[in-house]
């Protein structure tokens, strides 16, 4: 099974990217609101997720000792490319510490990785070899909220995009 562990945006702020601008354009696929989320960790292919679910338990606790009361993500300013103008997508920042957790929790499972973490939402994929609009990036769009769970979810590839379920809630709070 595919896993990765994700913070989903809450209602209001779905709302917000709901209004966003979606030009019509056969080469670029927008995602839907059942895939906006903020992935912390991409594991790939586990064979037990449970096992996984169990040792993201222990996520709360580190958070809490590295000195975070709360975790707060903040979404925006705008809209943007990532290089490459492939993927577009809004940033979201206020998240480091909790994917720093769950990087450290869920270590003995997929790839570990050496990139830094860059909290993101992504809005449109482009497909082929193409380049997407420049016009498309600059968009305002803020908010924040305070995430109070995160989750394991699975991720199955298909027509019109992955399709993922939760496999596991963790509370923060």
């Amino acid at each position: 099974m595919r896993l990765f562990v994700a913070v989903h945006p809450p209602d209001d702020v779905v709302d917000l990217l709901r209004r966003l601008p979606r030009p019509e354009e056969p080469a670029v696929r927008w995602t839907t609101q059942p895939q906006w989320h903020v992935t912390l960790r991409f594991l790939g292919a586990v064979e037990d997720p449970g096992q996984v679910a169990d040792a993201l338990t222990s996520v709360p606790a580190a958070v809490r000792a590295a000195g975070v009361g709360e975790v707060h993500a903040a979404l925006g300013p705008a809209s943007a490319w990532f290089e490459g103008r492939r993927i577009l997508q809004v940033p979201v920042a206020g998240l480091d510490e909790l994917a720093g957790a769950v990087a450290g929790a869920t270590a003995g499972w997929g790839e570990p990785s050496t990139a830094r973490f860059v909290g993101h939402l992504t809005l449109a994929r482009v497909r082929g070899r193409g380049r997407g609009e420049r016009s498309w990036a600059g968009t305002s769009i803020e908010a924040s909220w305070l995430v109070d769970r995160f989750e394991l979810m699975s991720s199955q590839l298909g027509r019109g995009g992955a399709r993922y379920d939760t496999q596991a809630t963790v509370s923060l709070t």
